[in-house]
């Protein structure tokens, strides 16, 4: 299985190269970015693009992929609706709409969030910009897509938030992680178990098209 990978120098992306480098069916990872991951494997190269929104000069090496793992995304705090929007659905779909057209037996899974909203109607922002955002890739002629929501993602494996509140909360949070998943076992997953989780979607599919922590965590 060839993968690409948007959002790879991020905390989930970075779970999820971890994972797809480790499984024996992925031959190669292709990471996309506007920085290299800065590691070194047999089965990764790095494309660094310099502005996402315009894929054009890169188009040749997008093309021969089964499986694209999207996990770039920015928090929406401090955000206004249309900022917030060009850089969740706008940038989103400027990027599924070119791998979809390079890419017809491609599967695209999304990292979305626990709560988006899928009527686009409701009070939170971010949710309905999420939602907007993946009805309009499930339009897209993909092979399949499918929708991750997690809830709160602990890292594991020496990954690490580049936001600091968010290191600060998850360096109290994972010496808690078993009590914490037997607490809400709806609502706490791993870098790990979204990594896995992914790479089994791309290979063998799922019922439903939105998956949420707890369907990410039975695999």
């Amino acid at each position: 299985m060839d993968v690409m990978l948007f959002g790879a120098t991020g905390m989930v992306g970075q779970g999820v190269l971890r994972e797809c480098l480790l499984a024996p069916d992925v031959r190669r990872v292709l990471a996309v970015g506007r920085n290299p991951t800065g590691q070194r494997h047999g089965k990764l190269t790095d494309l660094v693009a310099p502005d996402l929104f315009d894929l054009s000069a890169q188009e040749t090496a997008l093309a021969g992929y089964d499986a694209c793992f999207f996990c770039l995304g920015v928090s929406a705090v401090g955000m206004s609706e249309a900022e917030y929007t060009r850089l969740t659905f706008d940038l989103t779909l400027a990027i599924a709409k070119v791998l979809a057209r390079l890419n017809p037996t491609m599967t695209f899974i999304y990292v979305s969030g626990q709560s988006t909203d899928s009527t686009e109607q409701g009070r939170m922002m971010w949710a309905r910009v999420k939602g907007r955002t993946e009805n309009a890739l499930m339009r897209l002629p993909f092979k399949a897509a499918y929708m991750f929501r997690p809830g709160a993602i602990v890292p594991l494996d020496g990954i690490k938030s580049r936001t600091g509140w968010y290191r600060a909360m998850y360096a109290v949070a994972t010496p808690l992680l078993p009590v914490l998943r037997r607490l809400f076992p709806n609502s706490v997953t791993t870098t790990e178990q979204v990594g896995r989780a992914m790479l089994a979607v791309a290979r063998d599919g799922y019922p439903r098209r939105i998956l949420e922590t707890g369907d990410i965590t039975n695999f």
